[in-house]
């Protein structure tokens, strides 16, 4: 018995790749990425370029202010590596300080919540040791947009609204940036931002007078972490309205900026039915997903089938396990569990044992190298937000769960890259008006509990979400990824089991119906769980769904077409390059020539 892939609701060519494939979630930055390929670019120019896009027309999901995690396979290169953009907590981020300020949780919006943004170095690295193109011409793209415009998206215009108040009563420069008319912008408003414009074209003149490349694009990095950062954090170092509904400094500061650059990582690798996946290490989520393949590579292939009741029942169980690994055991800070001990053969096959009929109620994390796990709190309450479909949830307090872009590309001499850039939301922070965009609230992630690897730490990272993969076989590749907080390594393993299991190509196994667990520690403000809880798609199916709630799953129905927005590229054993996109909202693109 096999996996009977469905006929197909969208397709994309399969082409040899004349200039090269690119996916993204918003078109302007496909686009931008296809334009750089064809006028003579390579994968990481393409990549930078439309990166760069995605900030100025995607304001509510990534920003300036943001972070990056990429996964970079340059042509020739047997194995990636991780382009890390994610920045510490700043030097005066204690518990301590947020204790005395009567905080339980780290807030989800306003400045204290900001570490060192790293997206914009991390990208400017990689165009730098990667790329061929000049910065200006890569930059372009996106100053053309912020200067003359680009019509807003709806579900920014959506975002917008819901904060409307909170921007009138609390955060007059937001207010300002967004709301110039005094309301709320209608979707596909032409909207501009000539601040961020200025700013971008301050990052190409700083280093226009010297004489190679390489030292042009240093110079815009120096610029950015030593100049532009430093006045954001002086701005948010007023008190202003966060998300606990008190006001509160930033505590951001030019020497955490400068102390701090962008860099590269291993990356961490297991094997799945004879592919080599790889992701970033446990500062990310990315090694769930490896542990739930571990798990999952003892059953069956017609086990492994999300569309019947075994194999959601299966899939479910095992990322319960997974991700309360990873909520126990991952971080940045001292007592990170070793990934050897994570995937050893003896402890997963002790996990696996734990897999039951009915579903699992509890949260039960391990004890991969023998140390008991530390339990950060257990709340089902806390706070109104409800994040099931991993959209940008806020509301009049500015409570957000924030959400984040994906763009992949890969080019016709083999580079690929898959990144996941996020933070940095309009909703996250007020705007600093000079600059036109906000900070992030990555530190929403960590623990004020001291003990935890994820427990917020001076200089050490908040443990992020954000988790682009990529898979080879000889001389095959895929490089995928999500936006969607918790759900983004869930929505990649149905896409992968199809895939790699299920013989689907990477268009059905994207459109097929989706599910994920909610039975997991949130990692956005406010830090919930929901115990057996699953969301799926209707589209799964009565009789799937029904099966589920008769083993002990708490389903919540999502709709049709609501959970996953995963976009791919790759290159089969042929040779050809392919690009798929989510249809789910008409939010993902995915172009080729």
């Amino acid at each position: 018995m096999t996996f009977t892939p469905p006929a197909p609701f969208t397709t994309r060519p399969t082409l040899r790749g004349t200039f090269g494939m690119s996916a993204s979630t918003h078109w302007t930055a496909t686009a931008t990425a296809q334009a750089v390929l064809e006028r003579g670019g390579n994968a990481f120019d393409a990549a930078v370029a439309g990166a760069f896009v995605l900030h100025v027309v995607e304001p509510h999901l990534n920003g300036p202010g943001g972070d990056l995690v990429a996964l970079v396979r340059p042509a020739g290169a047997s194995v990636p590596a991780v382009l890390m953009g994610q920045g510490p907590a700043p030097r005066r981020a204690t518990i301590e300080h947020f204790r005395a300020r009567g905080l339980d949780l780290v807030p989800g919006a306003g400045g204290l919540a900001a570490a060192v943004p790293g997206a914009v170095d991390a990208w400017l690295l990689l165009l730098r040791d990667h790329g061929t193109w000049e910065l200006a011409d890569v930059l372009a793209y996106a100053v053309g947009y912020a200067r003359d415009g680009h019509p807003l998206v709806a579900g920014a215009a959506a975002t917008i609204a819901r904060v409307a108040d909170l921007f009138r009563a609390h955060w007059p420069t937001s207010a300002e940036r967004w709301m110039p008319t005094g309301g709320p912008p209608a979707p596909d408003t032409l909207v501009t931002n000539p601040a961020w414009a200025d700013v971008l074209d301050s990052l190409v003149r700083v280093g226009a007078s010297l004489p190679d490349r390489t030292a042009r694009i240093d110079a815009a990095r120096e610029r950015w972490m030593t100049e532009v950062l430093p006045e954001a954090a002086a701005f948010i170092a007023r008190p202003h309205r966060h998300a606990d509904g008190a006001d509160h400094p930033g505590i951001l500061e030019a020497d955490d900026l400068a102390s701090w650059r962008a860099g590269y990582e291993p990356a961490v690798t297991t094997r799945f039915r004879g592919w080599d996946v790889h992701k970033a290490g446990t500062w990310s989520q990315g090694p769930a997903l490896l542990h739930t393949l571990r798990l999952l590579d003892g059953a069956d292939d017609a086990q492994l089938d999300p569309a019947t009741i075994e194999g959601a029942h299966l899939v479910l169980e095992a990322q319960k396990l997974a991700f309360a690994d990873r909520d126990a055991w991952f971080g940045d800070a001292g007592g990170a569990v070793e990934i050897d001990a994570l995937l050893a053969d003896e402890y997963v096959a002790t996990r696996r044992a734990m897999i039951g009929a009915e579903a699992s109620t509890r949260w039960r994390p391990g004890s991969p190298d023998g140390r008991p796990p530390v339990s950060p709190p257990l709340r089902t309450e806390h706070g109104s937000v409800d994040g099931s479909t991993g959209e940008p949830t806020v509301d009049r307090s500015g409570q957000t769960r924030g959400d984040t872009c994906h763009i992949d590309v890969i080019d016709r001499w083999g580079n690929v890259v898959s990144a996941t850039p996020s933070g940095g939301w309009l909703q996250s922070s007020p705007t600093v008006p000079s600059l036109g965009f906000c900070l992030g609230t990555r530190l929403q992630a960590t623990w004020l509990e001291p003990g935890h690897p994820a427990s917020l730490t001076p200089g050490r990272r908040p443990r992020t979400t954000l988790t682009p993969t990529l898979v080879s076989r000889a001389d095959e590749v895929i490089a995928l990824g999500s936006p969607g907080g918790d759900q983004q390594d869930q929505w990649q393993l149905t896409v992968l089991l199809r895939l790699l299991v299920g013989g689907y190509s990477p268009q059905q196994a994207i459109d097929a119906p989706n599910l994920h667990t909610t039975a997991l520690l949130d990692s956005f403000w406010p830090r919930t769980w929901v115990p057996a809880g699953v969301a799926v798609e209707d589209r799964l199916g009565d009789a799937v769904i029904a099966g589920l709630e008769q083993r002990g799953h708490s389903v919540r129905r999502m709709g049709d077409w609501s959970l996953g927005r995963v976009t791919a590229v790759g290159r089969d054993a042929s040779g050809s390059l392919w690009a798929a996109a989510n249809p789910r909202g008409a939010q993902g693109y995915a172009a080729g020539r």
